[in-house]
């Protein structure tokens, strides 16, 4: 019997041209459900994003959540999405949405669904507000038009982390079949468990995020003006009203990336990190309208990247980084100043990712608060940060170099809307002071020491030499010996987040946890420098991660800039060995 007859035409059409490498690609294997939930394309099939799969899904949740909350069907779940649509499966992310919702709903329990477009934010936000039992996001953040995904929170408002994507999963293989009335969501619309946090959300979530305005009278008055893209995503109407919030005058929105639309006509890629491709539009309205700086959302408004015109006429996009380096400096230097937070420093946290800039290690260790590192990605920001929340600490700041910022304690994940408007206040004060940002960053470098950094990647699609790469760097001098030195650049130090091994602890354990699935060793050098190389969880890369930490007062930061480049050099070469393993380059 067909559901969904866009899927089961494609399917009947492969079948009858009886191509089995086709059919295999459909359905030779079940999207894997991890961490981050799902992310695939769009079509039919068990390896797809499709009407069957979600309803799959959200039934193994479903059960997964009934065995761990006695009271779900009193506090229930929320469910937002994005504005993703693929018109040739019928698939998108309001319907997947809803389909889910019906799954939950068809076993009694509540369903906040909201009834329009949402940034992703605003889902654990919900989490922890209404204190539900957990949260899905129906999104694809920043990827290729085709794809969706499946986002899912916790309780404690931050996404899951093991073993609860284990349980998930194996609860969707013990039900596959779809429940009596499955497919047909019109049954929600009537039902008094359907509820719409939408007024609600879009009332709270402003009032929470003023918490963090310290500047209302300049904001005011400022003379700044900012342009804002929302690159074709659910960006441009939480934007204005978080200015509006913040009683700064609204953005510029670029016009022709405003209104959402699944297709991202004016960019190859609908991802601000890609750097000056996607602000082509934002850089020619902002040069027409007398701006001078830029913020650009990706389409589910978590992440932000931000680009500011510098005296020569040219535009500096900053790097995730170097953001975080002016968020960290400004969320701090707010919470000294102005807060009403009668904590004490030694109960001030920041956090970031083991990949990202130390450069909150160093205003940490000057100022007096706790840095500490967490595994790459936002679940573990998130989880560390309510941990050390339940323990009265006071988290400001949590950021990523993939251009991922937390700088407001009510949502415990990545936000690119209340980022958007922090940058704005932070830049206006500045202004105020004749600065610009970039001056800002030069001067937090200048008292905390400089930090260079620089990333990059390697396409390898044979997980084979992906291991023997690996296994090379863990057998380099004879058997179990870890390089001693990169072409001239002595290693002093080794932690393998593979094996758990950890040269600089006393027991040579690893403190942050391991994981024997993906690949990570960090290796850090005589000179100051530190470089990570891991394997992506949803890409077939191999990429790295290189910083350089001068002590405060070294100003030389060319010189800085030209030794990085040199240890990078070195680790290509040496480690990675792009020729011999047949790697292929990021292209620029």
């Amino acid at each position: 019997y067909q559901q969904n007859p866009k899927t089961y035409t494609i399917v009947k059409q492969v079948l009858a041209e009886g191509n089995a490498g086709e059919l295999q690609k459909y359905f030779g294997s079940r999207m894997e459900f991890g961490t981050a939930g799902l992310r695939a394309a769009m079509g039919a099939g068990i390896s797809h994003m499709n009407d069957l799969t979600i309803i799959q899904t959200t039934q193994g949740f479903c059960r997964y959540l009934e065995k761990n909350f006695s009271d779900l069907k009193k506090r229930g779940v929320v469910i937002g999405f994005d504005a993703r649509a693929h018109p040739s499966s019928g698939g998108s992310s309001k319907r997947f949405a809803r389909l889910a919702a019906n799954t939950f709903i068809s076993q009694g329990v509540p369903v906040y669904l909201f009834s329009d477009i949402i940034p992703t934010p605003f889902v654990p936000y919900t989490v922890t507000h209404l204190k539900l039992c957990a949260g899905i996001m129906v999104t694809a953040s920043h990827n290729p038009k085709q794809d969706n995904g499946y986002k899912v929170y916790w309780e404690n408002g931050a996404q899951i982390i093991s073993p609860h994507d284990k349980g998930i999963s194996q609860a969707i293989e013990e039900n596959q079949e779809p429940w009596p009335q499955a497919w047909d969501d019109k049954l929600i619309d009537s039902s008094p468990l359907l509820h719409d946090p939408y007024a609600m959300v879009n009332k709270e979530y402003f009032k929470d995020i003023q918490k963090q305005c310290f500047y209302r009278n300049i904001n005011k008055e400022t003379n700044l003006k900012f342009v804002h893209t929302s690159v074709h995503g659910v960006g441009h109407k939480f934007v204005q009203l978080a200015f509006k919030a913040f009683d700064l005058s609204p953005p510029f929105a670029v016009p022709e990336q405003k209104d959402p639309d699944p297709d991202f006509p004016t960019v190859k890629y609908p991802n601000p990190e890609e750097g000056k491709g996607v602000l082509t539009l934002s850089f020619a309205l902002a040069e027409k309208d007398g701006a001078r700086i830029i913020l650009a959302n990706d389409p589910d408004a978590d992440r932000l990247a931000v680009a500011e015109k510098q005296e020569s006429g040219e535009w500096k996009v900053f790097s995730g980084n170097e953001l975080g380096a002016l968020l960290g400096w400004w969320i701090f230097t707010c919470w000294k100043n102005n807060s009403r937070d009668t904590r004490a420093i030694k109960d001030v946290y920041m956090l970031s990712s083991t990949v990202s800039s130390k450069i909150l290690r160093a205003i940490a260790l000057k100022e007096g608060f706790h840095f500490e590192e967490t595994l790459t990605g936002f679940k573990w920001m998130g989880n560390r940060a309510k941990q050390l929340m339940d323990q009265g600490k006071a988290v400001l700041f949590a950021f990523e170099e993939a251009i991922g910022y937390m700088c407001c304690p009510a949502v415990l994940d990545k936000d690119g809307v209340s980022a958007a408007v922090i940058t704005a206040e932070m830049a206006s004060f500045l202004a105020t002071r004749n600065l610009s940002l970039s001056q800002q960053l030069k001067a937090v470098y200048d008292e905390y020491g400089f930090h260079v950094t620089k990333a990059s990647y390697f396409i390898c699609h044979d997980p084979k030499v992906i291991q023997q790469l690996f296994d090379n760097l863990r057998n380099f001098d004879g058997k179990n010996t870890y390089p001693k030195s990169c072409g001239r650049f002595k290693v002093s130090g080794i932690r393998d987040l593979t094996t758990g091994y950890d040269s600089s602890q006393p027991d040579q354990k690893a403190i942050l946890p391991t994981s024997k699935s993906s690949q990570m060793i960090t290796f850090t050098f005589a000179n100051g420098g530190v470089a990570t190389m891991r394997t992506s969880g949803t890409e077939p890369k191999i990429k790295y991660y290189s910083e350089l930490c001068a002590p405060p007062g070294n100003s030389d930061v060319e010189q800085l800039k030209k030794e990085l480049d040199e240890l990078v050099n070195a680790l290509e070469k040496h480690f990675f060995q792009p020729e011999k393993n047949k790697l292929q380059r990021k292209t620029e």
